[in-house]
């Protein structure tokens, strides 16, 4: 699997930009196709609950064939999910998932948009998603949403007729989307945010059914299909040069952090909407029919629409820039219409369109990536007219409101270059994700700034207004400043200009764990964000903890440049769970962020600014054994908090496994959904029961069941049958069942108090059938379900161990669950309980 995600990785940046900052280059194709747009006056939204939920088909159909305005509403950001690429989880992972949705809605046409809701992970019914999510929030996001974007059409991914039945977010998602339908039109309903938007009354509401939901082809061979429509989502568009489902097919496959990278598909392929509210069209291939999607639905439009009209018919691909006199009038005539909706859209394509028509390059490049808050930068001012048409730069103004006015003339593919500078308010915002600035709740992130509520993503930055004289009209036109620089081994490269502090500091471990009570130095990194910046950084800490000289000092000379501190910390005597903090104090400021990069080539660079902390753990902690070998899979962090707890772990490449190889282990733990994304492993499954035979400790953690691509065959030495069994609720009760097994008892006792402050879920993808020489150890459920078994199973193999866990220790280490520590201290020192040298039983 890792090598065919791979391929895909390199496959993808064939046909995209070599970084997702890169500006479009657009052909006449393109611009045509831009045309086409600008031409369709109707807009569909289609909803649902994560990212990857949504039908890249569909939504491509709808941009691409239809030419309609398309957004989609992911409800989460795909926090609470798994990452295939990297070790990024909650906040992290969602932010790498909203980018990857933006990346996906770059090849398919559509925009993106989220409420404020959190993805706290599975969950089996909308009741209890609705209460984590605080209901009547998200459904006012939702309305929100609606309101301002103001579809003629919706289309639910999911049903809203059947809870219980899959996924509760995925069935909330379409409850709020029913109910938002018949509220975006009440003057009562969330007047607040009629300060800001309007009224909206969306025409048709669908349900994108399929087979699937019906139970089978024959099932929905035989269903009733009166309200039914239906589309061929297999069209080719020679304009393109790529049929609708291999966009499709490119669009979700930027969902890597999920594994969704594929072959692309084509050919005919139906696809099908079912009307839940509104009028059925008479026609059932057209879910716009009877609504105005030409330029006559904006009042005085049709002037408008006999100039576009008239030049999409005779578009010049051999020459696009001849059309600019009519596009810049009937821009002029767009501009003394009455303010609206469409008025606010169309002239965001009209500039957009008349730029590419131009062959206009406009481009603002800060020398540097990174500024501060009141500091200046240098910003290189490109811009290039490659047409004939009289063109006059007159001014270039940033969003500080500063100005260079330069009123110089563009000529025909002679660049206009000069180097500006720009002040950085003292005032100007961190840049980082809004939606993570103030603490949240469990299923709520919380947005002050009611405008931001929906959007994407923070606003640039800093942005640089290019105003045009176009044939005597005034056109503004609006560029991100970026940061564009190359390296040797990898050409031209964009990264977003961010506004970050001064410096930042940040852990090295987020969770430490003291298993005795011995004194530890704890690393702290600070990284500066300027030139020449120095002075005091004081560790905050609870009480009961000591610390030696808490404020030092620390001067750095270069940005980009680190200094690590050590602060000596000594635990209480007895287990005690606490918080440290850095605060940073330069020139009397208080600092207390740190920062997080996520780098992945198919989405810009990301800078996420959190509060630093890390969590302090005093566990009266027993281990056997010491050398742990560890195969990885979709990734965690799992081998980081063995290491806290004093054992020494190797990581292991599957290609080297060979007979006798692992024997200096004492255990040899696999990593999440590794027989999921290893494909080597499934080689080398013999040489793994070999080692147990010999006597070692193999654990498995959970694999996912019924996922492509799984290799299940011989998964266990005995019969093991995975299923889709899991336990989300975090504080459910667990049973310990075998009350007399080694697991729950050496080198450290386990009681029901141990599995208290868990986090997200239980366990998840349990087996639920298996050889009767396997121990089940505990026994636990979510309410009203029947007790689930196989959340943890041992057995005997020749002279060692094999375990299987569908526990979620990936989420409960990194959280400094110190019950989940103990247990899987004891799975790591099965077998040893009869060593008679007590000093390899370590406390």
């Amino acid at each position: 699997m890792r090598h065919f995600l791979v391929f895909c990785l390199g496959f993808l940046f064939l046909f995209s930009p070599s970084t997702a900052q890169s500006p479009k280059k657009y052909t006449s194709s393109d611009t045509y196709h831009m045309l086409q747009k600008l031409n369709f006056l109707g807009s569909a939204l289609y909803i649902a609950a994560h990212p990857d939920d949504e039908n890249t088909r569909l939504i491509s159909y709808l941009s691409n064939n239809l030419k309609a305005r398309t957004g989609y509403l992911s409800v989460t950001r795909g926090d609470g999910g798994q990452n295939l690429i990297g070790t990024e989880l909650r906040e992290l992972l969602g932010v790498l998932r909203t980018q990857e949705l933006l990346a996906a809605r770059r090849v398919d046409g559509g925009e993106q948009f989220f409420t404020r809701a959190n993805d706290f992970g599975y969950s089996k019914h909308p009741k209890e998603t609705l209460q984590l999510w605080d209901k009547e929030k998200v459904l006012g996001d939702v309305v929100w949403v609606i309101r301002n974007f103001k579809p003629d059409v919706i289309i639910n991914r999911f049903d809203h007729r059947t809870p219980g039945s899959t996924h509760g977010h995925h069935t909330s998602s379409a409850i709020l989307s029913v109910e938002a339908f018949d509220l975006v039109n009440n003057s009562d309903a969330y007047t607040e945010h009629l300060d800001y938007t309007d009224l909206w009354e969306p025409k048709r509401l669908f349900f994108n059914t399929s087979w699937w939901f019906y139970g089978s082809q024959e099932n929905f061979e035989k269903a009733d299909k009166s309200r039914l429509l239906s589309m061929d989502i297999g069209t080719y568009y020679p304009m393109l040069g790529r049929s609708n489902n291999e966009i499709a097919s490119l669009a979700s496959s930027q969902h890597l952090s999920q594994g969704f990278g594929r072959l692309s598909t084509r050919g005919s392929q139906p696809e099908y909407i079912e009307l839940l509210k509104g009028s059925l069209p008479a026609n059932k291939n057209d879910l716009f029919e009877g609504i105005n999607t030409s330029w006559s639905r904006i009042p005085g439009g049709e002037a408008i629409g006999d100039i576009l009209y008239a030049m999409e018919a005779e578009f010049n691909f051999v020459d696009p820039s001849i059309h600019l006199p009519d596009l810049t009038r009937a821009y002029g005539l767009l501009q003394k219409l009455e303010n609206s909706h469409w008025k606010k859209i169309k002239t965001r394509e009209l500039q957009e369109l008349i730029a590419a028509v131009a062959g206009l390059y406009l481009e603002a490049s800060a020398k540097t990536s990174i500024a501060n808050p009141g500091s200046g930068i240098e910003v290189e001012v490109e811009a290039l007219n490659r047409s004939n048409a009289s063109i006059i730069l007159q001014s270039v103004a940033f969003s500080n409101n500063e100005t260079e006015k330069k009123a110089t003339p563009l000529l025909n593919n002679q660049k206009l270059e000069f180097t500006t500078k720009v002040n950085i308010p003292a005032s100007a915002s961190y840049t980082s994700p809004y939606w993570l600035e103030k603490k949240g709740s469990l299923g709520m992130y919380k947005v002050e700034d009611p405008l931001l509520i929906g959007k994407p993503e923070t606003p640039a930055a800093l942005e640089a207004r290019f105003l045009l004289s176009i044939n005597d009209t005034e056109i503004p036109i609006t560029r991100s400043v970026i940061y564009r620089y190359a390296k040797p081994d990898k050409g031209e490269l964009y990264d977003p200009f961010e506004i970050l502090p001064e410096v930042t500091a940040g852990f090295k471990d987020k969770v430490v764990i003291f298993a005795d009570g011995a004194p530890r130095d704890i690393p702290i990194t600070i990284t500066a964000h300027q030139d020449n910046v120095s002075g005091e950084i004081e560790l905050c800490f609870d009480d009961s903890w000591k610390v030696e000289n808490p404020v030092l000092k620390f001067s750095i000379h270069n940005k980009g440049e680190a200094e690590t501190v050590f602060f000596r910390l000594t635990p209480p005597e007895g287990e005690n769970e606490s918080y440290i903090s850095p605060i940073l104090k330069i020139n009397g400021k208080t600092l207390t962020h740190e920062m997080f990069t996520i780098p992945y080539p198919h989405i810009p660079k990301q800078s996420v600014l959190l509060p630093s902390e890390a969590k302090v753990v005093r566990l009266n902690l027993q281990k056997a054994g010491q050398h742990i070998g560890y195969i990885e899979g979709a990734g965690d962090q799992i081998p980081e908090s063995l290491e806290q707890i004093g054992y020494t772990v190797h990581k292991i490449d599957p290609t080297t496994i060979q007979n006798g190889s692992l024997d200096r282990y004492d255990a040899i733990v696999v990593g999440i959904r590794a027989y999921n994304v290893v494909e080597e492993l499934q080689f080398k499954q013999p040489i793994l029961f070999k080692y147990v035979e010999n006597g070692g400790n193999l654990i498995l953690q959970y694999n996912t069941a019924g996922r492509r691509d799984t290799r299940f065959n011989d998964l266990a030495p005995y019969p093991l049958k995975l299923s889709r069994d899991r336990v989300t609720d975090e504080n459910s009760d667990v049973s310990i069942i075998a009350k007399n097994h080694s697991l729950v008892n050496f080198p450290n006792k386990i009681a029901p108090e141990d599995f208290d402050g868990w986090v997200q879920e239980r366990g998840l993808y349990f087996p639920n059938e298996w050889d009767h020489k396997f121990t089940p150890i505990l026994s636990m459920s979510d309410n009203g379900e029947s007790p689930k078994k196989g959340s943890l199973l041992v057995t005997q193999y020749g002279k060692g161990n094999y375990i299987y866990t569908g526990l979620s220790f990936f989420r409960e280490l990194p959280a400094g669950v110190p019950g989940a520590y103990k247990l899987f201290a004891n799975m790591l020192s099965i077998g040893k309980e009869k060593i008679e040298n007590k000093s390899d039983i370590k406390g």
